[in-house]
């Protein structure tokens, strides 16, 4: 395996950032020091100017495969990851089939070991009648288990109380939940569809999937880990009330019940609907300004985790669909990075702290094995970064499948200049060198 020098960077890690030099040899960093100029290396990065980032590590994707390869697939998704950063991805069940047996779930990895430019890992799913199935998960090469709380694909809405009190009760894993109330849903979808039939408005779609319907659940989830002290992650907090289930005074290692923001509940707002339309469609729904405000202040002071993308494709012709035709969700992970790099050049949020939601925190919470810090010792997992080096998200330079952005025609401040997967340059520049694979990840559990 090549060995790199990166010379001169500003590194941008626990809390501090300093200038260095990194050598990496064996898919490793073996040194960091700011006299490594005469070590002889294969590759040679000038990162003098430019800023150095442990690679991302996004805890919620949806990349399609199998069942659903027309909107995105893994090699492609995993391509638009490290060309914004992402080093590591954690994939949800709701495929085609859902990953609810072991063998489904193992089908998914060896296709990942075969195509993910990304390090990877997969959530085995949850249903109302698969417990035995859940239980047989190793949780030391298994990031977690993930139950829908609300409506999803096939047999994957978990609401038998029973079920849940089981899943919660003998589940020694994280479980990830989505958390929306399907009653609530259901009843104001009547209400709607009795006001404007099949043509419902977008922009009701925050007052359908509600501030109600995500609370309810949420808290539900937060009572049922509190009872059976489970190991509890809500995954893409969407409002303000929600953000007070959690609290910033236990350090994140010792926490049992740990939170997510997803970047469009962040950036979006539902004054954006009638721009945007479908195209900001998603379960949960952007909300209010004051959700979208909560949230952020929120990851600042410690009661959300991480943040991540839900990352969740579909293609133009699907979402050009009428309100409830158009399915949920779109493609965030190429620009997940730089969007919150614009939200540091707009002064709402330091670099430090992005790099603990995005990089340290996942690798804390999921106790994932020698990745989310710039360490010798780690796995060479870096995002290099030019913060000044504004660029517009437009159809040619967006590598996601499906070929389309909610960020088009947006001005981005900073760029990805180089991405490395445990010690590969596999994105420099804009090109792709695809001669080696992502690695599985590994968890520091028993």
């Amino acid at each position: 395996m090549e060995t790199i020098l990166i010379l001169g960077a500003n590194i941008v890690n626990e809390g501090q950032i300093f200038i260095s030099d990194v050598f990496i040899e064996n898919g490793m960093i073996s040194k960091i020091s700011n006299d490594l100029s005469g070590l002889k290396a294969d590759k040679v990065i000038n990162a003098e100017g430019k800023y150095l980032f442990p690679g991302v590590i996004d805890d919620q994707v949806h990349f399609r495969e199998p069942g659903l390869t027309h909107k995105a697939d893994i090699h492609s998704e995993s391509r638009a990851a490290v060309a914004g950063g992402v080093t590591s991805f954690m994939e949800m069940p709701n495929t085609v089939p859902n990953a609810l047996t072991q063998e489904l779930l193992e089908d998914k990895y060896k296709r990942a070991s075969e195509v993910s430019l990304a390090n990877y890992s997969f959530f085995m799913g949850a249903s109302n009648d698969n417990l035995e199935e859940v239980l047989k998960t190793n949780p030391q090469n298994v990031c977690g288990i993930k139950i829908f709380m609300g409506s999803s694909t096939g047999n994957m809405l978990v609401d038998d109380q029973q079920t849940l009190e089981n899943l919660f009760s003998k589940v020694d894993m994280l479980i990830a939940t989505h958390c929306e109330d399907e009653a609530t849903i259901t009843k104001n979808t009547k209400v709607y569809k009795e006001k404007y039939g099949e043509d419902v408005p977008i922009a009701c779609h925050p007052e359908i999937r509600s501030e109600e319907a995500c609370y309810l659940s949420s808290s539900r989830a937060v009572t049922l880990a509190k009872k059976h002290n489970a190991r509890l992650h809500i995954l893409h907090i969407s409002t303000a009330k929600e953000t007070g289930l959690f609290e910033n005074d236990i350090p994140l290692s010792e926490k049992r019940i740990t939170s997510e923001a997803c970047i469009h509940h962040m950036w979006f707002d539902d004054s954006d609907y009638e721009e945007k339309g479908t195209l900001i469609k998603w379960n949960p729904a952007v909300k209010t300004t004051k959700d979208k405000e909560s949230i952020l202040k929120a990851v600042i002071d410690g009661r959300i985790d991480v943040i991540a993308t839900d990352h969740a494709p579909h293609t133009l012709e699907e979402k050009a669909n009428k309100y409830f035709s158009a399915p949920s969700g779109g493609p965030l992970i190429q620009h997940s990075l730089v969007a919150m790099l614009d939200m540091y050049h707009q002064e709402k949020i330091s670099l430090e702290m992005i790099v603990q939601k995005m990089c340290h925190n996942p690798a804390i919470m999921f106790e994932i094995q020698k990745r989310g810090f710039i360490k010798e010792g780690y796995f060479a997992d870096l995002a290099l970064v030019d913060l000044d080096s504004p660029w517009t998200v437009e159809k040619n330079n967006i590598v996601a499948k499906c070929g389309w952005s909610p960020f088009e025609g947006h001005e981005f401040k900073s760029k990805v200049i180089h991405t490395i997967v445990s010690g590969h340059i596999v994105y420099s520049e804009g090109r792709f060198d695809e001669s080696q694979r992502g690695q599985r990840l590994l968890f520091d559990r028993k």
